[in-house]
């Protein structure tokens, strides 16, 4: 197929665009790089020995968009293209409906005009929000905590209603839970361009001594140690989900949510632990107070992934540990720029 990967020189689109590459696809990258590098793609073309196209553009950009949907015709579009941070999302929540939302609307309103009606959504585990129960499936209720979770969610229903109103549309709905560790090739991980807002990235940072400790936001929570639960996913893993559902929309209609995850939760602490394994130094961690919007756990219930999209995780944590500090000791400044 010819996919159209908004976002794909950021962390999850440059992963992807290596599985389509692996299985045949031909890629066209539609991104601004305002959370990415160019060299990004450099690399995915090094490691891919193939053709990447790009073109530099903004996801709001109407004209850019039926531009490349004119030149590419893809047959499918994956969207990662979107703003990303749950704590920037309450301080700058105008910007993230507009990028998210409006971004949106333009990429569904220009397929429309092309006639192309396979979409793969880069969506949330932050759409469920405080659990009801735990792991969480697909039927559980949908409740953002968070704006960044609210655009996602949104997002979401207008792809479902888009679907809806198309016989011959299929809209995939993939709601990651926590994306970590690297390509093997330590050639291409993730790269936050300020602070990172996620764990993994910062604790590779600490190991690399870029950063003097980890702040463990709470250590008083309904846990085993005390520390947040998450369900952490190999990257390379989540973007092979994305093969699958791409796979899976060629051959159905209509609009479906899957949970993408292991169904295995670690605690802050089991990460700090296993990345010490992986560096073979101590990480410094300080206990800080709890932050707003967080949650005790979070874990995900991927049967409906495995029996419909023939789609599981293969990748353990110390290969997630393993893979991260492989790039970033390999990579002290990421790309070098953004």
């Amino acid at each position: 197929m010819r996919v159209l990967v908004t976002g794909g020189a950021g962390y999850i689109g440059s992963h992807t665009l290596l599985e389509l590459m692996a299985q045949g696809h031909e890629v066209c990258v539609f991104d601004n790089f305002s959370n990415s590098s160019p060299l990004v793609l450099d690399r995915v073309r090094a490691l891919s020995n193939g053709t990447v196209t790009c073109v530099d553009a903004d996801i709001r950009d109407r004209s850019a968009l039926d531009a490349v949907m004119d030149d590419f015709a893809p047959d499918a579009v994956i969207h990662f293209a979107g703003l990303k941070a749950v704590g920037e999302s309450t301080v700058k929540p105008i910007e993230y409906y507009d990028v998210n939302i409006t971004g949106t609307l333009c990429l569904l309103a220009a397929m429309d005009r092309a006639g192309c009606q396979r979409i793969i959504f880069s969506s949330s585990a932050t759409v469920y929000g405080e659990p009801v129960y735990l792991p969480y499936d697909e039927a559980h209720p949908t409740a953002p905590t968070s704006v960044y979770g609210r655009t996602k969610l949104m997002a979401e229903e207008i792809m479902t209603d888009w679907a809806s109103a198309r016989p011959e549309a299929s809209a995939v709905l993939l709601r990651y839970f926590n994306p970590v560790g690297a390509h093997p090739s330590a050639q291409i991980g993730e790269d936050p361009s300020d602070i990172p807002n996620n764990l993994m990235p910062f604790i590779a940072q600490v190991a690399v001594g870029k950063r003097d400790h980890l702040s463990i936001f709470g250590d008083d929570y309904p846990t085993p140690d005390g520390t947040g639960l998450r369900d952490y996913i190999h990257v390379v893993d989540l973007a092979r989900a994305h093969v699958a559902a791409l796979d899976y929309a060629a051959r159905t209609t209509g609009a479906r949510p899957f949970n993408i995850g292991t169904g295995q939760s670690y605690s802050v602490r089991d990460m700090v632990a296993a990345f010490a394994r992986a560096c073979g130094r101590d990480i410094p961690v300080q206990v800080a107070p709890r932050r707003a919007g967080d949650i005790a756990a979070m874990l995900a219930d991927a049967a409906r992934a495995k029996a419909e999209l023939g789609w599981e995780a293969t990748h353990t944590l110390d290969d997630m540990t393993a893979s991260t500090w492989a790039w970033q000791s390999t990579n002290l400044d990421g790309y070098g720029t953004h």
